[in-house]
């Protein structure tokens, strides 16, 4: 089936801001919400600054049940699930269970509560190791903790693709959907900081060591030395066009097309990119914008500016990475682009790349200092995962 899959409904969580409206309002402005990380001393590593969600508290929004449960990344995640169906104005009380599916993406699970778990293990015994150590720390928790809340048993799952998750998450439910699920649960969200995953995070040798936040994230720059790592994402509710039209949703849009490959050198995402064209019947000219994945390593950024050269032609196409406001949310960080494309459509304007200035010899239009008015109508997001995921994701309004 080619059926119309739209998005009706929108949850953010996102270090520079909580919910869509305010992180739409911070980032048309050019807030940042990266700084020095708080979570725990991190003077001892290389990397000390990162993207850290201010503001939150879990027991304001879940019931105190869930706290002894849950790490960080799940209750971020059962609260934008919550944000998303609310948008959307559905109750899943309301709906068949096996109708409704979630699927979300991961890059770690329950990192910060797998670490606590550990702590009492080597320090006390293991009769003092929580019995809910035995899901907290798995990629699927997150799926699973937001099926329960709401009663979704319809087809549901995780995808493990790093970066490129959230996308692949977004890919799947539109699937499911075309095979008969009324509706979805999608995206992703991340959060790894805590000492353990620092750790983790330091192997890929791409974050950042730069301590001013204004010079710490700067893709396609030739100052961009890595990435600064963050927290949050978004979930998406995904529905059917037919059925959201028949209730009177708001429908921010369509999934019009995507495509993955795997591949780390220059013709993968290249690929994903025109596979993800065909499979929206679309041509590069209809593209308004494109969501860069800005890697801000210099060679993936040659890689992804060379792609897009190839692609729309030198300075062919607007193209933002709105990200360099958040850091890289890992899973979490394609499906806020994919939130942030819809938002941009919405309101006609494209959202600047913070504190960059573009090297000329990559070829971009890239959108900086000041966010471009614009008739947003179809936007080109991509992802890469590390390892060699490549993601590409067609919307439109």
């Amino acid at each position: 089936m080619t059926a119309s899959v739209v998005v009706t409904g929108l949850g953010v969580v996102a270090p520079n801001g909580l919910g869509a409206k305010d992180y739409w309002s911070a980032t048309r402005v050019g807030k940042s919400g990266i700084g020095p990380l708080t979570r725990f001393d991190a003077s001892p590593y290389p990397a000390k600054l990162a993207g850290e969600i201010d503001g939150f508290v879990a027991e304001e929004h879940l019931p105190s049940r869930l706290m002894p449960q849950t790490d960080q990344v799940t209750r971020l995640s059962l609260v934008a699930a919550d944000w998303a169906l609310a948008d959307a104005g559905v109750n899943p009380a309301d709906l068949p269970a096996f109708d409704m599916g979630v699927i979300t993406a991961s890059s770690a699970g329950g990192f910060e509560f797998s670490q606590n778990e550990l702590k009492s293990l080597w320090s006390k015994g293991g009769e003092y190791v929580s019995a809910y150590q035995s899901f907290a720390w798995f990629y699927a928790v997150n799926t699973g903790q937001i099926s329960i809340r709401n009663g979704m048993k319809g087809p549901s799952g995780v995808v493990v693709t790093d970066q490129a998750g959230g996308l692949d998450a977004v890919a799947q439910a539109r699937r499911q959907i075309r095979k008969g699920t009324s509706l979805v649960v999608a995206g992703a969200v991340d959060a790894l900081l805590c000492s353990w995953g620092w750790v983790g995070l330091h192997t890929s040798g791409r974050l950042s060591t730069e301590q001013e936040p204004t010079r710490a994230y700067l893709p396609f720059d030739d100052r961009a030395a890595g990435h600064v790592p963050g927290e949050g994402g978004a979930l998406l509710i995904l529905e059917s066009g037919d059925s959201a039209r028949a209730r009177g949703a708001k429908v921010y849009g369509e999934i019009a097309g995507y495509a993955a490959t795997f591949d780390g050198r220059e013709p993968g995402l290249r690929k994903a990119v025109e596979l993800a064209l065909a499979d929206a019947d679309m041509v590069p000219s209809d593209v308004d914008v494109v969501f860069a994945d800005g890697a801000a390593e210099p060679e993936l950024d040659r890689i992804e500016a060379q792609t897009l050269v190839e692609v729309f032609g030198e300075r062919g196409v607007p193209v933002t990475a709105p990200k360099t406001m958040t850091g890289r949310l890992y899973a979490g960080g394609a499906a806020l682009d994919l939130a942030t494309a819809f938002l941009s459509m919405e309101a006609g304007l494209i959202p600047a790349t913070a504190h960059t200035e573009p090297a000329d010899r990559y070829g971009l239009d890239l959108v900086v200092s000041q966010p471009r008015t614009a008739d947003v109508r179809t936007a080109l997001v991509i992802a890469r995962g590390h390892g060699g995921f490549n993601s590409a994701m067609l919307v439109r309004s």
